[in-house]
């Protein structure tokens, strides 16, 4: 059993647990290395303090779990199976005629797939299996972090393909799709997330929607981006200027690198995660522009692009090495547009390390 499944295994033996039913895509993969979206077909994993675990799958993807190296059990189902026979046979063979206690993601599963559970044993209490699941997944090992370092290697790329990009008169939708393209010519399938070109006004929407506005001379361009890499993510920020920037464009770009750099600057082991937000939403305020931050100061990184933990001001948990997130402070002014500085930050034994490098200070792109 390898070392993630035999740490959650052990949690099970400690709390009690019958077993665990671990459905995320996500969680799947962290705990077996296989990499599935089932869309609406059950997934899962199975895992017991003494028995060996299982796999549920669609038939259609056994043969690619078993070239990740899960070594156990798979029931593989077809459209018209019902897996949860197939489950309960399972459980059956393993001893396991009762079930007190069962962890699950409580934040996530179905409440039909519940019943499931519920149905073959109707005196079972759920136990929420995310606690145990973010502390695992919180730190990264060497092998995560060399994914990520070129993840994030590959979210610069996309940055520098797109700035290459701009020419007065050419549309977001554009620009995007060429920063896509050079990223699958590198081999990257999937972005972790849509990626965001936003233009002039459209970037003071802090979540706008790439279309077809086109680039004109004093815009700012935002661009949001990260790929998916082995089943990690990366997520990058940078903003720039076409042409010239105004002053209060420069006024506001340059409070909110301040609220970057002065943020990493106190990203070390010990450090309360609410602080972070705290530090970055003084300046920032301090500045006159404390309205115009809506939203947090950043959020965990690795298999999800938004994972443990939320780095927003009320986390009072301490940073630790081996942890990831981003930092992304911004300022969106409605009719000027807006500024985002967003890296991905490794917590090291002595402060951190930015994994997303592309150059930070305000360039004006003369197109």
């Amino acid at each position: 059993m390898n070392h993630r499944l035999q740490q959650f295994s052990n949690w099970l033996q400690e709390t009690e647990q019958t077993f665990a039913f671990v459905h995320s895509s996500a969680n799947v993969f962290y705990l077996s290395n296989f990499n599935c979206e089932p869309h609406e077909r059950l997934l899962g994993l199975f895992i017991f303090p003494e028995h060996e675990p299982f796999l549920v799958c669609p038939g259609m993807e056994v043969s690619q779990a078993r070239d990740a190296g899960w070594e156990y059990e798979i029931i593989g189902h077809g459209d018209a199976d019902n897996p949860w026979e197939m489950i309960r046979s399972a459980l059956k063979t393993r001893g396991i005629t009762a079930a007190d206690h069962v962890a699950i993601e409580k934040e996530t599963l179905s409440y039909e797939r519940a019943e499931q559970i519920m149905n073959m044993y109707p005196s079972v209490t759920f136990t929420s299996a995310e606690e145990k699941l973010h502390e695992l997944r919180l730190i990264k090992d060497e092998k995560e972090l060399e994914i990520l370092r070129k993840a994030a290697e590959l979210a610069d790329f996309g940055v520098e393909t797109g700035i290459g990009a701009l020419r007065e008169g050419c549309t977001e939708m554009e620009v995007l799709a060429t920063i896509e393209y050079e990223l699958k010519k590198k081999g990257i399938r999937e972005m972790s997330f849509s990626t965001m070109v936003l233009f002039g006004e459209k970037s003071g929407q802090p979540h706008g929607n790439p279309g077809s506005r086109e680039l004109k001379k004093g815009d700012f361009v935002l661009f949001d981006l990260g790929v998916l890499l082995d089943g990690y993510c990366s997520d990058i920020t940078r903003t720039v200027a076409f042409q010239e920037v105004s002053e209060k464009q420069k006024e506001i770009y340059d409070i909110v690198l301040k609220a970057q750099l002065e943020t990493l600057e106190i990203s070390k082991p010990g450090t309360r995660l609410g602080d972070l937000d705290k530090k970055a939403r003084e300046i920032i305020t301090i500045a006159g522009y404390g309205d115009f931050f809506p939203h947090r100061i950043g959020h965990g990184i690795g298999i999800d692009v938004h994972e443990y933990p939320s780095l927003s001001e009320n986390n009072d948990n301490l940073l630790k090495e081996g942890m990831t997130y981003t930092i992304e402070p911004g300022i969106y002014l409605p009719d000027i547009g807006g500024v985002r500085i967003e890296d991905d930050v490794l917590v090291t034994s002595t402060g951190y390390e930015t994994l997303t490098r592309f150059p930070k200070e305000l360039q004006i792109i003369r197109g």
